[in-house]
């Protein structure tokens, strides 16, 4: 079959009530086709969209476009909150795997792609983002390509054949860019204290966000290191620059963050290989690689261990994401670790993110999963210890001011075991 051609407006005009359209995320989203539905907001109404889409990256309202128009999601977003208020949000609370499963489960009209021009084959790489389009592209009714010609042609093992295309569409937009940000003093000891565990030679992911930045900005001094990630970002280039990460394919991710110059380099450094989420976050897979360590950066841990990844207070701010995972494979895996990043206190310091116990709070992760805790004050390692070794080590944690009350909290917690 050879691929009709035409523009994203037509695509919008194809949308009618009850049909449901996959729309990628993070840096994978189509600017153009949002705006294309912007255009013509009236043809979203009773339209339902599905997409993972994360905080902090992804901002276009599909939820908002019509009062009739509904959105599946995996992440809690400001954008989403009066329309999950309404009903109209469907907030699934998956990790990345469940959310495999939930998609495969769908009915998808039609799937968007944003794609790079094609090779000499006519095939087309998915450039920055390989992460959940693969699971619904093969059962897509209807498939639209968005050849962005902005978008890099990166290496993966997921390419889309424009005979597979149902149409076509070309059109410039904007890529989705990215900045962790300067970490502070906190982080930077922080992140030093992390790369304690990591030794020469592991393999090792990361997640997102400033923690990351002062984790890889510590790592300078080691040396044979790989990559296998959800996502990677432009915050690595110094590591692969100076020869800590090397050879070919030493970072496989799903997904790409950065600036330009960062996406142009994707496209000619063979350092970088992209696998969708089925691959990088396969637990066996990550399980067979020795000296796999899983580091993450957490919103809150209790006494018990019990990991916060979603929420601050009562409110949800985020989802489950990728996270466990990269935890469940560390521990398969030979000599693996899993490590949870966490600056001791917030609100500039008048807040312990050591707390005694979590209980208004979304719980991400078990308190028997997490191995190893690292603050600015130093690294715990759990596993194996009774609950009050581990109490005590988490504590030792804990910004100084809260120390005394946090031991008290203990023993009366402990109490009413």
């Amino acid at each position: 079959m050879n691929a009709r051609t035409g523009t994203l407006d037509t695509v919008v005009s194809r949308l009618q009530p009850g049909t449901t359209v996959f729309v990628p995320g993070v840096s994978g989203e189509s600017q153009a086709f949002f705006a294309a539905l912007a255009r013509n907001p009236a043809k979203a109404d009773g339209v339902r969209f599905v997409g993972v889409h994360f905080p902090q990256l992804n901002h276009n309202d599909y939820a908002g476009l019509h009062p009739a128009a509904r959105l599946r999601a995996y992440f809690m977003q400001p954008e989403l909150r009066e329309p999950f208020r309404q009903g109209r949000v469907e907030l699934v609370p998956a990790d990345y795997l469940g959310v495999l499963r939930d998609l495969a489960r769908l009915e998808v009209d039609i799937a968007i792609a944003q794609v790079s021009a094609p090779d000499a084959s006519g095939d087309m790489s998915l450039g920055l983002a390989y992460d959940f389009l693969p699971a619904v592209w093969a059962r897509a009714h209807f498939r639209v390509a968005h050849l962005n010609p902005e978008l890099p042609a990166t290496r993966g093992s997921f390419r889309v054949a424009a005979s597979d295309c149902d149409l076509i569409c070309e059109e410039d937009s904007p890529l989705i860019e990215y900045d962790s940000g300067d970490p502070s003093d906190a982080l930077l000891r922080l992140g030093r204290n992390a790369a304690s565990v990591i030794r020469d030679g592991d393999t090792i992911q990361l997640g997102i966000g400033r923690y990351q930045r002062a984790l890889l900005k510590a790592l300078d001094g080691h040396r044979g290191l790989r990559m296998v990630s959800g996502l990677v970002t432009a915050d690595v280039l110094p590591l692969v620059d100076r020869g800590v990460i090397a050879g070919d394919a030493a970072i496989e991710a799903g997904v790409a963050l950065g600036d330009r110059a960062f996406y142009r380099r994707l496209a000619q450094d063979p350092t970088f290989y992209f696998r969708p989420t089925s691959e990088t976050h396969d637990v066996r897979r990550i399980a067979a690689i020795p000296d796999f360590v899983a580091v993450n950066a957490a919103i809150e841990i209790d006494l018990f261990g019990q990991v916060n990844t979603e929420s601050l207070g009562a409110q949800l701010v985020a989802g489950v994401g990728g996270m466990p995972a990269f935890v469940q494979g560390a521990q398969l895996a030979e000599n693996g670790r899993a490590v949870f990043c966490i600056t001791a206190t917030a609100d500039k310091g008048r807040v312990s993110r050591i707390v005694p116990r979590l209980a208004d709070r979304f719980v991400a992760l078990p308190r028997h999963a997490a191995d190893i805790l690292a603050t600015e004050f130093g690294v715990a390692r759990l596993e194996g210890l009774s609950a009050d070794e581990r109490a005590a080590r988490l504590i030792e944690l804990a910004a100084p001011q809260f120390r005394a009350a946090l031991a008290g909290q203990w023993q009366e917690i402990r109490s009413a075991l």
